[in-house]
């Protein structure tokens, strides 16, 4: 689990194919303390295995579905990349709770300055429109940010300078492509209306009145 709080950049320093995927070989640009063999780390948002680590460099293997579901599979030897690790539990959490798991993919459809922040305006598929509220949460490329705005196909976010100048955001450009991570809470909310829904279609006694006479609601 992560917070979406980037830690810094890091580098691509060789990708190659392997077992129908890929593996990268990263650098990052921050010391890696008390590195942990097999650790998960957010590369763009992406949770990764990290493996043979030494100082600042470590591989991490990169599956099919995840190169179909990423633009990991773009980046090139010298790219930059968003890296945040796991969350302790004694940590703070400053963004909200991201898994890692990619849920699609956005682009850049407008970059404008206001002021001394950078407005971004992102289109994204109309399947995860139900997930983007307007001041709620969404990751970009492992990023925690506020939605400003948002319609059926697109959103967007304002930029504080910090954030553009110690993250990937501050190289975007017109009709580059991000991985986008919608917030978890509201996948499992709807999960769960959908599970009481049929339950209530098929005659079942637990619905909400039966929770509250027990006590489970109040």
């Amino acid at each position: 689990m992560f917070t979406g709080i980037i830690q810094g950049e890091g580098r691509v320093v060789e990708k190659r194919a392997a077992g129908g995927g890929m593996v990268f070989c990263l650098e990052a640009g921050f010391d890696l303390t008390d590195p942990e063999e097999g650790e998960s780390i957010a590369v763009n948002g992406v949770c990764l295995t990290a493996r043979d680590i030494s100082g600042r460099r470590f591989l991490v293997d990169v599956s099919p579905e995840s190169l179909s579901r990423t633009g990991l599979g773009r980046l090139e030897n010298g790219g930059r990349v968003n890296l945040e690790r796991a969350l302790r539990l004694s940590d703070r959490l400053g963004g909200h709770l991201v898994s890692g798991h990619v849920d699609g993919l956005g682009r850049v459809e407008e970059r404008k300055a206001v002021g001394d922040f950078t407005l971004f305006t992102f289109s994204f598929d109309q399947s995860l429109a139900r997930y983007v509220i307007e001041k709620g949460s969404i990751t970009i490329d492992g990023i925690s940010l506020t939605v400003n705005s948002c319609s059926n196909n697109s959103f967007s976010v304002s930029i504080i300078p910090h954030t553009l100048a110690v993250t990937t955001l501050g190289r975007l450009q017109q009709g580059d492509q991000v991985n986008l991570e919608v917030d978890i809470i509201g996948k499992y909310v709807e999960k769960l209306l959908s599970v009481q829904s049929e339950n209530q279609d098929e005659g079942s006694n637990i619905n909400p009145a039966f929770l509250a006479e027990h006590g489970f609601l109040s």
